[in-house]
């Protein structure tokens, strides 16, 4: 805990913004403590307050300098793409009454103006994953005639993205699910496939006895419930949102299949879920409430409540990690217990084509060390990651084959 004076210090520091020593990468002290105005700040011996700001207020401060600072930013929201990922951190750092001033701030400076307020230049736009993951974090402040035009140019990328994503993604699916059918052990007799058990089992065939040993037994493949139930937990807040877009359209794809029970639960420190809505990804995105903070643990106990068959479950959580509100200890608890369970547990880093993410090495590292694997997928390889899990293959041999995976 800061003492009264160092937080006073550490305020100042966070409102003045960055010195000119570094502003040059020369660290230092802040521009009042070096000129000796100690009404300003507190002058006292804490040269490693003022030369360096914690893991958050570092995310702070550069957040507030991308809009305050002397660097001039692009016009128009085509031409930032860093502005959904700001946006979403504003929301994850400040309480909404702050949040809203910046965000005024950012329209009249990033000329988001006409983003919000004019239907004509929303249409003119490319559109694109980032374009959608900035309209949802600005809907709210959007009139009704804009977000109509908001609604059109989300569903083009959505469509867009289904039919570049989905033929592949069922492909992957179909097949791990059909090995899936053929290896479940038939608990009756009548549900026996003699044909297939006796195709499969020749290899065993015992020529003195002249007959074959069913060492797998192969049912019909008929099943009253999923083969799977499929758990989509995904984190909302800071740069999460173009996951969430990726997410949201891979929840649709699988919440068509027949043979997967499908969930999509959202957190940031709240929890909801919007399984109900995956048959519209559209009015799923739109129904998101950005608000900033997190909670994982909290949002991992929800899926954990869902979770009727263990061994048959898949939870996916996509998120960085960092955990806000929540109580990292019992986060790793839980997941210990899950993956204990025998729930098929993945831990990705991110969902989507921006590169290498940031994100809590520590806690990638503690997953890792009870058999939670941690990947930053792209798009293109989240149907292999599903078909490898459905098909109960190991991940980590085959993020070998995929060394470009950013793995936790």
């Amino acid at each position: 805990m800061l003492s009264t004076e160092l937080e006073r210090e550490r305020r100042w520091r966070l409102v003045l913004g960055k010195t000119d020593e570094e502003e040059n990468g020369q660290g230092g002290q802040s521009q009042e403590a070096a000129s000796g105005d100690s009404e300003a700040m507190p002058s006292g011996d804490h040269s490693e307050s003022q030369s360096a700001l914690s893991e958050e207020d570092s995310a702070i401060d550069e957040t507030l300098d991308q809009l305050y600072g002397e660097g001039e930013r692009g016009g128009d929201a085509d031409s930032s793409p860093d502005i959904a990922r700001w946006l979403g951190n504003i929301n994850k750092y400040f309480p909404s009454s702050v949040a809203q001033i910046v965000q005024q701030d950012a329209l009249d400076k990033w000329k988001l103006k006409s983003l919000i307020h004019e239907p004509e230049f929303l249409e003119s736009l490319e559109p694109n994953v980032s374009l959608v993951s900035q309209l949802i974090n600005l809907s709210k402040l959007m009139p009704d005639e804009t977000k109509e035009s908001a609604r059109e140019v989300v569903r083009k990328v959505v469509e867009d993205l289904k039919e570049k994503l989905e033929y592949r993604f069922l492909q992957a699916l179909t097949g791990s699910l059909n090995r899936s059918i053929r290896v479940r052990k038939p608990r009756k007799h009548r549900e026996i496939n003699w044909f297939s058990t006796i195709k499969s089992n020749l290899k065993h065939y015992q020529p003195e006895y002249q007959t074959v040993v069913p060492e797998i037994l192969i049912g019909h493949g008929k099943q009253k419930h999923a083969l799977h139930d499929v758990i989509l937990c995904i984190d909302q807040s800071g740069s999460m949102a173009e996951s969430v877009v990726y997410a949201s359209i891979f929840g649709s794809v699988m919440a068509s299949v027949p043979a997967l029970k499908t969930k999509l639960v959202v957190f940031d420190t709240n929890v909801v879920d919007l399984s109900e809505n995956l048959s519209d990804p559209v009015d799923l995105l739109f129904g998101l409430r950005l608000k900033g903070g997190t909670n994982i643990d909290k949002a991992v106990a929800y899926c954990e409540s869902l979770i009727e068959r263990p061994r048959d479950t898949v939870l996916i959580l996509i998120s960085d990690l960092f955990e806000g509100t929540g109580k990292k200890e019992n986060l790793i608890n839980r997941l210990s217990r899950l993956s204990q369970s025998e729930v098929k547990l993945v831990s990705l880093l991110a969902l989507s084509d921006q590169g290498t993410p940031k994100y809590n090495k520590d806690m990638a590292q503690q997953l890792s060390e009870f058999g939670v694997p941690s990947f930053a997928c792209t798009p293109d390889l989240f149907p292999d990651l599903m078909e490898v899990v459905l098909s109960d293959r190991n991940l980590k041999d085959w993020a070998v084959n995929h060394p470009h995976l950013v793995t936790g």
